[in-house]
C-alpha cells in the first residue's frame, strides 16, 4: 500500500513538472537567424537592451532591433555598418583604431518601430526610415536613413574618441575649426539669419554646437561618397554642397580630412551588400 502511495505520489510530481516545462517552452521567443551570408540575428540579454528581443554583431558592434522591426530592416543596416567600416569588402575592418574606439566607449545601435521605443541609450534608428529600395532606385525616392544613422555611430563614438583633437566635436578640433569656415562663423546658437556665404545653415534649435559637427561630418561625408546628387531640393535648408566636385571646390578643409588616407575613411557608398 505504501508502495503504491509513493508511486501515485512521485507521478504527480512528474505530471506537474512536464507541464511547467511546457509552460516555460511556451514562453521561449524563437529568434530566426535570418537569411544573410554574412550576419546571424541572435537573442540577447544585453543589460541596458532589454526591452529590444535580438541583434547582430558587426565586428563586434551591436545593432539591435525591437521585436516588431523586420529581419530584412536589421540585417540591412548590418550591412551598412559593415561597409562603411570595411569598406573594401576583403574581410577585415579597415581602421583598427576606429574599432577600438568603437568598442571601448560601447558603441550601438537600435532599431524601433514606433516612436515610443525611441528610449534606450543608443543611436537610434526607425525601421521606416530604412529604406532599402533606394539603393537600387538609382538613389532617387525616399532616402536610406540607415546611411546617416550608421555614420554618426561611426563619427560621434568612433572618430571623435580615436582622434580627438582632430574629430572630436568641441570647438578647436580640426573638425570643428572647419565647420565654424561653413557655417560662416564660430556660432554657439543658431545664427538667424546665417550669414549669407555659408554653406552649411542647419537650424534645428536643439541642436548644438556638439551636435552641429555631428551632422557636419554626415553632410560631409555622403555628399563626398555621392548619396546626396539628386537631393538639393531636399537638403538645401541645411547643406549645399550637395556633390564631391562642390565640396573639393568649396570646403577644402573638411575635403582633405575626409579624404587623408591616415583615416580611412570611407571612398565607397555602402549599399547593403557587404561581400556579397
Amino acid at each position: 500500500m505504501i508502495t503504491n502511495k509513493l508511486t501515485i505520489f512521485l507521478l504527480g510530481i512528474l505530471v506537474i513538472f512536464c507541464a511547467c516545462k511546457k509552460d516555460d517552452n511556451k514562453n521561449i521567443e524563437i529568434i530566426s537567424p535570418g537569411n544573410d551570408p554574412n550576419f546571424t540575428i541572435v537573442a540577447h540579454t544585453d543589460a541596458g537592451y532589454t526591452a529590444t528581443n535580438r541583434k547582430v554583431a558587426v565586428f563586434g558592434i551591436p545593432i539591435y532591433a525591437y521585436s516588431d522591426v523586420e529581419d530584412s530592416k536589421l540585417l540591412h543596416t548590418a550591412n551598412i555598418m559593415a561597409q562603411y567600416l570595411d569598406n573594401n569588402e576583403d574581410g577585415t575592418v579597415d581602421n583598427v583604431t576606429l574599432l577600438t574606439a568603437l568598442s571601448t566607449n560601447n558603441a550601438a545601435l537600435f532599431m524601433w518601430k514606433s516612436e515610443s521605443q525611441i528610449s534606450l541609450n543608443a543611436q537610434d534608428l526607425g525601421a521606416d526610415e530604412s529604406i532599402i529600395s533606394w539603393h537600387t532606385n538609382g538613389h532617387t525616392g525616399k532616402f536610406d536613413a540607415a546611411i546617416e544613422e550608421v555614420w554618426h555611430v561611426i563619427t560621434q563614438t568612433g572618430y571623435a574618441n580615436a582622434y580627438p583633437t582632430v574629430f572630436g566635436k568641441n570647438a578647436g578640433t580640426s573638425l570643428t575649426n572647419a565647420m565654424d569656415i561653413a557655417r560662416g562663423g564660430n556660432f554657439t546658437t543658431i545664427p538667424n539669419p546665417y550669414p549669407a556665404d555659408a554653406w552649411y545653415t542647419y537650424d534645428d534649435q536643439t541642436c548644438e554646437y556638439d551636435c552641429m559637427a555631428t551632422e557636419y561630418i554626415y553632410w560631409a561625408m555622403s555628399s563626398i561618397l555621392g548619396a546626396q546628387e539628386n537631393r538639393l531640393s531636399e537638403i538645401s535648408q541645411e547643406w549645399d554642397l550637395n556633390t564631391n566636385t562642390l565640396i573639393q571646390n568649396t570646403d577644402s578643409a573638411i575635403y582633405s580630412l575626409l579624404t587623408d588616407p591616415l583615416y580611412m575613411f570611407p571612398t565607397i557608398l555602402p549599399d547593403g551588400t557587404y561581400m556579397q
